[in-house]
Order: structure tokens, then C-alpha cells, then sequence
């Protein structure tokens, strides 16, 4: 869609108008009415351009014209015209003068000089010019062709019938056929102008081009457009020109013409929902400029005004008309003509499309059985995981409940969790190897976009009024019925609700799968924290040795101490009682020795051998006989013991409470030994305990990275899902536009056709109603003839 360009030329004011009242100001785009104190008004406009008083035709011609006359060679319709009071200007734009020559002939110049740069097409220019006088169509080419009817085809559009056309070569050529145009126009002098035009002009050029190496040419098609410069008849007021008699006819006609032109644009600037019926037929200008007006053309508008304060009211009505007239769209497009070869190519890339269209219907169920089978495995996954989670539960409430009962059973032993069975987690890892999403197919790939679009459909014209000598087509690139285009635009409407359920559930999934993540760093935060208590509590056994080391020697050093002092209560060394304690002295140092040399040996390696032990009891079963034997001798000794029994007894006393003493020692090393074998089997146990769970650590690691990999994955998956959604949307889009477009010009052409089958029927009532009057005038005629031929008869009949 391409709207009207309009424009506004102020006339420089004559010098016997000047006033010191209200009047006109020109800034950039804008003209507005300012009082004499010039102080602006609330009145104002504004348009694509605005030209003041000093504004030459040149210039408005290469700022508002020469566009259209560029599209025009290149197969565009196009169309200029001037409108705005009498004496404003009008004609002076469009035909100039020697010095400042008007929109016509620098057109046709410009038109001549595009043509020499082409040197890949060859054309054929044809020209006409008419005018529309007292609503009747009069051929300024020709006198004798006066009221030409208009008429309409298919092929050709709307055209004047009975009009002369001129093949022309050059510029120069084209002058001269003008000059002799206007001697035939029509002028008169009124009370505004002198030289006054009493009718509407138009000067039209039909260019015809075809590319001279046909088999390098695309699509083989001459291109056809038409060019209309219109010079309209000035508005006036019977009051000012002083019209009377033939002038006043002549503006009635003119104002009439110039009225229904108002009323058109008034109708095609509305609003589509209120525009209703455009009257073109009301006039035969507007039927002519039908298709400038909203139909397929590039249109501009100059509206000319008068400076004077006297015309302020029709300079108003002026620009109010160029105000209702911006607002107006046409379709533009291409004019062109098609032969067999280029036919043959269109069928061609028809078909071509049509395998597309297909291969994309197959594309489509084949994603809709993928996305079918997507969601079952996505059933399946979610039932997985939520047995897997009951699992993980029931597993952690075993595991709680038997840390809860071994911390109760034994102080040194630290509560852990149950190892996971290696099943569990395989199965786990299995589970997510597998593969979550199927790649999706690029289904959106065969359509067109819009510039292969254009290119395929280059040159399509929708509507046929649009058309002069081009005949129609139907259009290759969408069906014709109403069915075929709601099935298309159903189809994608579910093509993007699937979109739309296949992204919901992928971010259904990747919240499950991140809420799945947070548990399983809570599971992995509370293994760690586990494993550090357990740590702890074996740096804690690792610490008991060392103290009992440390008790063994402090008793080592106690017994030293209180041997020593028995032995120095005993002065002299030679007695019996001097040697026990000599001999038990000696026994318990070596046997508090032997112990803390074990417990050494036990902090430094972790674990105890068997062998060991055995050697430390031989031992202290070695001191045990030492000791009996050294109590036998001197029991058995011939040294006489004479003081009294009380030191006897005395000595049997220590000797028994060595042998206690003895005894207590051996039963405590035992008790010793079984508390460290024990103590060493629990801290195996834990360092299993604490290996099981580094294990699990490990696999729960594997398994987050397992789903982090799957959360990037659905993300990536997801924009992919978002961008071809959003493709889709602007495709639908483009296609919901083309066939709007479509269903215009099939209404369009219903009502071209309802209106040929009223003018059908029209001309065949008119030709009925001619047939029965001939026919009656031949009875008519027949019977006196016959009355004649009787009455002749007679006379020759009284001769005999």
C-alpha cells in the first residue's frame, strides 16, 4: 500500500490585488492564514510539500513528479493532476511557458532520456489526449471523435472507446501533437481569467517494453503502463466570473465534475468500515481517474492556490481537499503481460510449490507422531523419577534408623548412612544416558519468504481495473477457494498451539529437573557433612593409642618411683628381700616396656599383627617364671633366717602381692590387647564405611553433572522452540496479510462482475428495445409500401 502524494503551489499575487489584510504563509511543509499584525491563526496545514510564490515548475517537477515518471518506465502506473480554483495556477503548472516549462513536457522528456539508459528491453510509446467537455469525452487528436463512450474490459480496464492513439519516436514529436491538441481545446474568458479552461484535459502516454534477449529474460513478459497528466477546470463562483449563457453551462458542468471528484475522496479517506459505495460513475473524470484513486497507480496531487485575500474561502476549500486527499492508499504494482514461455515457468514454479506445500504436510504428521512418541517418554521419565525418589526416601529412613541404634550401642562409633546399593545408582546413570528429545524437523523450512515470494509472483496484478491492455490472471501462489485458505491458516493455527504445549512441557520439565537438582545438592551437602564427622570420629580413635601410651608410661614411671623407695627402705642388698625387689623391679620395668612399645607400634601402623601379640605374652609368661623361680630360690636358700617370723611372713607377703601384682598386669594387657583388636576392627569398619561413601559422593557428582548437561540441553531446546515459534508467528502473519489481500480482489472482481452483468443486461434491454422498434418500423414501413404499391395499381387497373 502507497499513498497519495500531495502537494500545495501558492501563486504569486498580482500587483493590483495587494491588501494589507490577511494572507498566506509558507513554512517548510506547513502553510498557514496569519493576520495582518502577522500574528498566526489557528489555521493550518500541512503536506508532503509546500512550494511559495518563488517555487519554479522545475522544481516542483523534480520534487513531486519525477518518481512517478521514473515507475512509469519501469512498469508502473502513474498519474499527476492539478487541482485548485480558477486563475490559481493549474494549467500553468502542468504546461508551463518557454522559459519555465511545465510538469508535460519535462515528463515527456524524462520519459525519452530513461528510455536511451535501458539498453537490456526495447519499447513502444503511445500517446492520446482528450478532454472532458460539458461531460462529454472530445478527441483533441482528432475533431470528428466527439463524444467517445467509455467503456470496460477484462484486458483492457477502463478505457475511452473510438480514441485516437499515436505511436511516437521522440520528445520533439510529442510537442508537436500537444501544440496541435490545445489549438482544439476549449477556452473562454471570464471576469477571473482571461484565458480561462472551460474543460478537463488529461494527456496520456501508454508505455509498452519487452526484453530484447528473451531467453535471458526471468519470466519472458512485456511490461504495459500507463501514464496520465491531468489538467483540471478551475472551481469557480458564478458570482465572481460573471458567467452568463455558454459560460454559465460550462460551470455548472465543471462544478458538477469537480464535485463528485470531492465526494470520491471524501469516501476513499474514510475508514474502510465506513466507507461504503465510491460514486466513480457519477462523473466520467472520476470514472477515468478510477484507477489513480485508490486502484493501482502512483499518484500525485497539486493543489494550486491564490495568495489574494479575496479567495481565503476557496483557497480553505482548496486545502481541505488536499487534507482528505493525503490519506488515500493505493496498490502499486507492476502492469505486466505474459507470453507462453513465461506462462510455461509460471506453471512450473506452481507445481514446484505445490510439492513443497506437500512435502511439508508429510513433514507435519511425521512431527506430530514424533511429538506423540516425545510425551510418552516424558511420561515414562517422570514415572521413573518418582519411583526413584520413594526409593531414595526409604533408603534414607533405613539409613536413619540404623545410625540412630549404633549410636546408642557404642560410644566410639559415629552414626552413617546405609551405602546405596550399586544397582540403584547404575540404574539411575542408565536412565539418564538415554536420549530425552529427538531432534525436531526444520518444517518451516519450504516456505517462501517474501523476497522469493515477489520474485515468483513478479508482476501479479490483483485487480483488473488496475489494468490497460493486460489481460488477467489467476494467481499462482495460493488457491482460489475460501476453503483452501481457512484449512492453510487452521493449520498453522495447530501447527502453533502443538509449539506452545511441546514448550510448556519442556519447561515443565526443566523445573522438575532443577527442583530434582536442589534435592540432590541438599542429599550431596549432607553425605559431605557426614563424611566429615565420620573423619573426625577416626582421627578420634586414631588418638586412643596415644593415650594409652602415655597411661602405660606414667605407670611405668609410678612403679619406678615406688620400687625405688622399697628398695631403699632395705639397707642391705644382700638379703632375700632386697633381691625381690630387685628381680620385680627389673620384671615390671621390662613388662611396662613391652607395653609401650606396642602401643607405639599401634599409632604408628593401624593395624596389629597377630605374631606381635603372641611374642608379648610369651614374654610375659617368660617374666612370670623368672619371677616364681627367683621366690624359690629364696625360699629354698640355706642362709639362715633368725630375727623373727614377722619378717618372714613379711616377705611372703610382698612375694604374694608381686605375684598379684603379676597377675593383675598379664590381665590387663589382655584386656589391653582385646580393646585395641576391637577398637582396630571398628576403625576398618569406618575407613569401609568412609570409602562406600566417597564412592557414593563420586556417582552423585556424575549424576549432577548428568543433570546439569540435561538442564542446558532442554534450555537450548527451548529457545530453539521459542525462535521457531516466533518464525511461525511472522509467517502466519505474512500468509494471513496475502490472503486478506486475496479475498479483497476476488471481492473486488465479484462486484466488477455483478456490475458487467447489469451493463449485459442494460445493453441487452437497450438492444431489445431497439430490435422492437426496427422491428415495427419495418412493419411500419413494409405496410406502406404496400398502401403505395395498392394505390398505384388502381389507376392502371381503370385504364383497361
Amino acid at each position: 500500500m502507497e499513498k497519495i502524494s500531495v502537494a500545495v503551489r501558492l501563486r504569486p499575487s498580482k500587483n493590483d490585488d495587494v491588501s494589507p489584510g490577511s494572507f498566506w504563509k509558507v513554512e517548510d511543509n506547513q502553510i498557514s492564514l496569519h493576520k495582518s499584525a502577522d500574528t498566526a491563526s489557528s489555521l493550518s496545514f500541512a503536506f508532503d510539500h509546500v512550494f511559495d510564490e518563488e517555487s519554479t515548475n522545475a522544481r516542483v517537477y523534480e520534487l513531486l513528479i519525477k518518481d512517478i515518471i521514473t515507475a512509469a518506465v519501469q512498469g508502473f502506473n502513474g498519474t499527476a493532476f492539478a487541482y485548485g480554483q480558477t486563475s490559481s495556477g493549474k494549467t500553468f503548472t502542468m504546461n508551463g511557458s518557454e522559459s519555465d516549462p511545465g510538469i508535460i513536457h519535462q515528463a515527456v522528456k524524462d520519459i525519452f532520456g530513461n528510455i536511451r539508459m535501458v539498453t537490456d528491453r526495447e519499447f513502444l510509446i503511445r500517446v492520446s489526449y482528450m478532454e472532458i467537455y460539458n461531460e462529454e469525452i472530445n478527441d483533441l487528436f482528432s475533431v470528428e471523435n466527439n463524444k467517445l463512450p467509455i467503456h470496460e474490459s477484462l484486458e483492457r480496464g477502463i478505457f475511452v472507446a473510438g480514441l485516437r492513439e499515436e505511436i511516437v519516436n521522440s520528445a520533439e514529436q510529442v510537442f508537436e501533437l500537444i501544440q496541435s491538441g490545445e489549438v482544439n481545446r476549449h477556452f473562454g474568458e471570464t471576469n477571473m481569467n482571461v484565458r480561462s479552461s472551460r474543460s478537463h484535459t488529461i494527456f496520456r502516454m501508454v508505455i509498452e517494453s519487452k526484453g530484447i534477449d528473451s531467453s535471458s529474460n526471468f519470466d519472458d513478459a512485456i511490461r504495459v503502463s500507463v501514464l496520465n497528466l491531468v489538467d483540471l477546470a478551475g472551481s469557480e463562483r458564478i458570482a465572481k466570473t460573471g458567467a452568463g449563457g455558454v459560460r454559465l453551462k460550462e460551470g455548472k458542468y465543471i462544478n458538477k465534475s469537480l464535485m463528485v471528484l470531492g465526494n470520491v475522496i471524501n469516501k476513499l479517506s474514510d475508514s474502510t468500515k465506513q466507507r461504503g459505495h465510491i460514486p466513480y460513475r457519477d462523473s466520467k473524470l472520476t470514472r477515468i481517474l478510477q484507477p489513480a484513486l485508490g486502484g493501482n497507480a502512483k499518484t500525485s496531487i497539486i493543489c494550486t492556490v491564490a495568495p489574494e485575500e479575496v479567495h481565503i474561502e476557496e483557497t480553505k476549500g482548496t486545502l481541505q481537499f488536499a487534507s482528505r486527499a493525503k490519506r488515500i492508499t493505493n496498490r502499486v504494482q507492476v502492469n505486466e503481460i505474459l507470453t507462453d514461455a513465461a506462462l510455461l515457468k509460471r506453471q512450473k514454479l506452481e507445481i514446484e510449490e505445490l510439492r513443497n506445500k506437500l512435502q511439508y504436510e508429510l513433514e507435519r504428521e511425521k512431527l506430530a507422531m514424533e511429538l506423540e512418541e516425545e510425551r510418552k517418554s516424558h511420561r515414562e521419565r517422570d514415572q521413573c523419577i518418582k519411583e526413584q525418589e520413594v526409593s531414595v526416601k526409604q533408603k534414607l529412613t533405613e539409613e536413619s534408623s540404623v545410625n540412630h541404634t549404633m549410636g546408642k550401642e557404642d560410644i566410639f562409633s559415629t552414626p552413617a548412612l546405609k551405602p546405596v546399593p550399586s544397582a540403584f545408582v547404575v540404574k539411575r546413570s542408565h536412565q539418564l544416558r538415554r536420549s530425552e528429545f529427538s531432534p525436531l524437523p526444520n518444517t518451516f523450512g519450504d516456505i517462501a519468504d517474501e523476497d522469493t515470494w515477489l520474485q515468483m509472483n513478479k508482476g501479479f496484478v490483483a485487480d483488473l481495473d488496475s489494468l490497460h491492455i493486460t489481460p488477467a490472471r489467476k494467481d499462482p501462489s495460493f488457491p482460489a477457494s475460501d476453503g483452501a485458505s481457512n484449512c492453510s491458516s487452521d493449520i498453522y493455527e495447530e501447527q502453533i498451539k502443538s509449539l506452545q504445549r511441546q514448550l510448556k512441557l519442556a519447561t515443565e520439565e526443566r523445573d522438575e529437573l532443577e527442583r530434582q537438582q536442589k534435592d540432590q545438592m541438599l542429599l550431596n551437602s549432607r553425605l559431605m557433612q557426614e563424611v566429615s564427622e565420620l573423619q573426625q570420629e577416626a582421627a578420634i580413635i586414631r588418638e586412643i593409642p596415644k593415650r594409652l601410651q602415655e597411661s602405660v608410661t606414667n605407670c611405668k614411671n609410678v612403679y619406678k618411683d615406688a620400687l625405688s623407695i622399697c628398695q631403699n627402705s632395705v639397707a642391705d642388698e644382700s638379703l632375700p628381700t632386697a633381691k625381690l625387689l630387685s628381680s620385680a623391679c627389673e620384671i615390671g620395668s621390662i613388662l611396662l616396656s613391652t607395653l609401650e612399645t606396642h602401643f607405639s607400634v599401634a599409632t604408628d601402623s593401624h593395624d596389629t599383627s597377630l605374631g606381635s601379640n603372641l611374642s608379648v605374652q610369651e614374654q610375659c609368661n617368660m617374666l612370670r617364671e623368672r619371677l616364681v623361680n627367683t621366690v624359690t630360690s629364696l625360699g629354698s636358700s640355706e642362709a639362715p633366717i633368725v630375727k623373727d617370723e614377722c619378717t618372714k611372713n613379711s616377705l611372703h607377703g610382698c612375694i604374694s602381692k608381686e605375684f598379684s601384682l603379676g597377675e593383675e598386669i598379664t590381665s590387663w594387657k589382655e584386656n589391653m590387647n582385646n580393646e585395641v583388636t576391637s577398637i582396630q576392627e571398628k576403625y576398618h569398619s569406618l575407613e569401609k564405611k568412609l570409602e562406600i561413601s566417597n564412592q557414593l559422593l563420586d556417582e552423585t557428582k556424575e549424576r549432577y553433572h548428568t543433570l546439569e548437561n540435561e538442564f542446558y540441553l532442554l534450555t537450548e531446546e527451548r529457545v530453539s522452540l521459542l525462535q521457531t515459534a516466533s518464525g511461525s508467528s511472522q509467517r502466519l502473519a505474512m500468509v494471513t496479510d496475502q490472503k486478506d489481500k486475496i479475498l479483497q480482489d476476488l471481492k473486488s472482481e465479484l462486484k466488477r462482475r455483478k456490475h458487467l452483468e447489469e451493463v449485459i443486461k442494460e445493453f441487452s434491454a437497450e438492444f431489445l428495445c431497439q430490435h422492437r422498434s426496427r422491428v415495427s418500423f419495418h412493419t411500419e414501413f413494409k405496410s406502406i409500401v404496400e398502401n403505395s404499391k395498392a394505390q398505384k395499381s388502381i389507376p392502371k387497373s381503370l385504364g383497361y
